[in-house]
C-alpha cells in the first residue's frame, strides 16, 4: 500500500472516530440544554399556578394554560421536583414523552399536591433534526477529507515518484546525468540533491573500480602466463631429475590454479559490477550441443551415458557469460560423476535441467553457491557455482540445486523477458 493511501486511511479513521465521539457529546449536550429549557418552562407554569390560586382562591382546571394539571389532597408539603413522565395528547389521543413537575400548594388550610405535565415532542423533534443535520455534515466532511487527501496527496507525492523512477532507471555504467526536479517542497529538493551527489559518487567509484579491474587483470595475468609458459618449457626438459620434475610439476599445478582463481575472481568482479553488457540473441540449443561436443572426450573417458533432451530456444544474453555458465555446470556434472554414470541435459521452454549421478549423498543446497564451497577432493577454485549464481542473478534467472533418486539436479528458470 502506498504511503499516501496509508496516510489517507489513518486520517479518515481518526477523523471518523473524533467526529463520532464529538457527535455523541454534542447529542447529550443538546439533550441536556433542551431538558433545562423544559424545566424552566415548568418553573414558569408553577409560578402562574400560584398566582392564579392567590388571585382566585380556588384550584384551576385540569387543562390550566393548556397543560395537564392534577391536584391531590395530601397531609404534608412536598418539595418541588422535575421528572420524565407520559403526556396524554388530547388531540391525537395517544401517549407521548413529556416532562413533569410536582410540588404542593395550600388552599384554605388544605394541602394539595399538584402535578404539571407538558409535552416534549417538539423538543425531541428539534433534537432529531439537529442530529440528522449533524450526521449529514459529518458524512460530507469525511467525503471531502477523503477526496482532498486522495488528490492533493497524490499531487504532492509526484516529485517523489519521479525520483523513484529515476532511481529505478539508474545504470552506473551509463553516462546519463541525473535530472534535477522542479518542486517547491524543501524535503524533495534536499532528497533530489542527495541523490545527485550519491549518483556522482557511485559513478566515480564505478569508474575507479573498472580501471582497477582492467589494470589488475592485465598486470596479474601477464606474469602468470609467463610463469606458466616457462614452467611448461622447463617441465619438458629430459635432464631433470625425478625429484626436480615432481617439484616443478607441483609449481606448475599451483600456478595454473592461481591463474584460474585470478581469472574467476576478476570475472566475478566484472559480473557483480555489470561490466559485461554485450547482449545478443543466443541459440541455447546449439550452444548446449556444442558444449556437449566439446566435453565429448571427457564423457567418453568416464564412459558416461549422455542424454540430451533439447527443444529450440533462444535468449537475449551475453554469449560469453552463458558459455561460462554452461561450461561450469557441465564440467562439474562430468568431474563429479561416477564412471559409467549418467548425464542428462534437458531444455524446456523456460527451464534448463542438468542432472548427473555421482555422490550418493545430497549436497548442501543452501551453501553450494557460496564462494569457496567445494568438496575436499575437488581440484576446482570453489568459485564455479558462485559465478553460475551471479550470472543467473544478473539476468533475473533462478538457479537451484536438488537431489532426488540418486540424481544431482541443477535447475535454471529463465526470466521471461530474456526468452524469445
Amino acid at each position: 500500500m502506498k504511503l499516501s493511501a496509508h496516510y489517507n486511511k489513518a486520517s479518515i479513521i481518526v477523523s471518523v472516530i473524533v467526529l463520532l465521539v464529538g457527535a455523541v457529546i454534542y447529542f447529550f449536550a443538546i439533550n441536556f440544554i433542551a431538558q433545562n429549557q423544559l424545566d424552566r418552562d415548568l418553573d414558569e407554569e408553577i409560578e402562574e399556578l400560584f398566582e392564579y390560586i392567590n388571585t382566585n382562591h380556588q384550584l384551576p382546571k385540569a387543562d390550566f394554560n393548556g397543560d395537564q394539571t392534577t391536584f391531590l389532597k395530601v397531609n404534608h408539603g412536598i418539595n418541588t421536583r422535575f421528572f420524565d413522565a407520559l403526556y396524554q395528547n388530547p388531540r391525537e389521543q395517544k401517549s407521548e414523552n413529556g416532562r413533569a413537575a410536582e410540588g404542593s400548594v395550600v388552599l384554605n388550610g388544605v394541602t394539595y399536591k399538584f402535578t404539571i405535565v407538558i409535552s416534549r415532542e417538539s423538543t425531541e423533534y428539534l433534537i432529531q433534526i439537529i442530529a440528522i443535520i449533524t450526521l449529514v455534515l459529518m458524512a460530507c466532511l469525511v467525503l471531502i477529507l477523503f477526496l482532498t487527501n486522495r488528490y492533493v496527496l497524490n499531487g504532492l507525492w509526484q516529485p517523489f515518484y519521479r525520483l523513484l523512477n529515476q532511481l529505478k532507471d539508474f545504470n552506473v555504467s551509463e553516462n546519463s546525468e541525473h535530472q534535477l526536479l522542479t518542486t517547491r517542497v524543501d524535503e524533495f529538493n534536499e532528497l533530489d540533491q542527495a541523490i545527485e551527489i550519491m549518483s556522482l559518487r557511485v559513478k566515480d567509484d564505478f569508474q575507479n573500480l573498472k580501471a582497477f579491474t582492467e589494470n589488475a587483470s592485465h598486470e596479474m595475468m601477464t606474469p602468470l602466463a609467463v610463469i606458466t609458459s616457462k614452467l611448461d618449457t622447463l617441465i619438458q626438459d629430459e635432464t631433470l631429475k625425478p625429484e626436480q620434475f615432481e617439484q616443478i610439476n607441483d609449481i606448475y599445478g599451483a600456478t595454473s590454479k592461481l591463474s584460474r582463481l585470478n581469472h574467476s575472481l576478476l570475472l566475478l568482479v566484472k559480473i557483480e559490477n555489470n561490466l559485461i553488457d554485450d547482449t545478443e540473441v543466443i541459440d541455447l540449443t546449439k550452444l548446449l550441443r556444442d558444449k556437449l561436443r566439446q566435453f565429448q572426450e571427457l564423457t567418453q573417458t568416464k564412459e558416461l551415458n549422455v542424454i540430451a533432451n533439447l527443444i529450440s530456444r533462444k535468449v537475449i544474453v551475453s554469449k560469453y557469460l552463458v558459455d561460462i555458465l554452461f561450461n561450469n555446470l557441465i564440467s562439474n556434472a562430468i568431474r563429479h560423476n561416477n564412471n559409467k554414470g549418467v548425464l542428462i541435459v534437458t531444455l524446456f521452454e523456460d527451464v534448463l535441467l542438468i542432472q548427473n549421478t555421482g555422490s550418493p549423498n545430497a549436497l548442501n543446497a543452501e551453501r553450494i553457491f557460496d564462494r569457496f564451497q567445494k568438496g575436499k577432493k575437488s581440484e576446482g577454485t570453489g568459485l564455479g557455482l558462485t559465478i553460475v549464481k551471479n550470472i543467473c542473478k544478473m539476468y533475473g534467472w533462478e538457479v537451484a540445486y536438488s537431489y532426488h533418486e540418486s540424481m544431482h539436479t541443477f535447475e535454471i528458470v529463465f526470466e521471461p523477458s530474456t526468452v524469445l
